[in-house]
């Protein structure tokens, strides 16, 4: 699922976001809930599952920029207008660079939303 310089958008750069999304979900869950069943109180502080949040984010929101970044390309900012529904090349371009703009706006907002349990939130509660 690597984000490469693409020339021409296709179903992968449409799935980037989510999929980073999906995997910074899973990854945040998974460390809070390993944390907690290992520290067995309820009032343990997880210090390190936290950081590992953080770091998790910040990656996240680093790819999904970078996948945001190249939507933008593909979709041509400024030269037409949506809807892209002609049966050419370009306007299929245009329509992919375009919904996975949209989705990466979504999956940035979505990851920011995971993690904000593991900012306000310093135990096992």
């Amino acid at each position: 699922m690597l984000i490469h310089n693409r020339r021409h958008a296709d179903l992968w750069t449409l799935l980037a976001p989510p999929a980073i999304w999906a995997l910074h979900f899973l990854l945040c869950y998974v460390l809070g809930s390993v944390a907690c069943a290992k520290a067995g109180d309820p009032f343990a502080a997880i210090p390190l599952p936290r950081l590992g949040v953080g770091l998790a984010t910040l990656l996240a929101l680093a790819l999904i920029l970078v996948a945001g970044r190249q939507a933008r390309r593909h979709w041509g900012f400024g030269t037409a207008d949506p809807p892209h529904d002609d049966p050419t090349d370009d306007d299929r371009q245009r329509f992919l660079g375009f919904a996975t703009l949209l989705l990466c706006a979504l999956s940035f907002v979505a990851v920011l939303f995971v993690a904000l349990p593991a900012l306000t939130i310093a135990d096992c509660r």
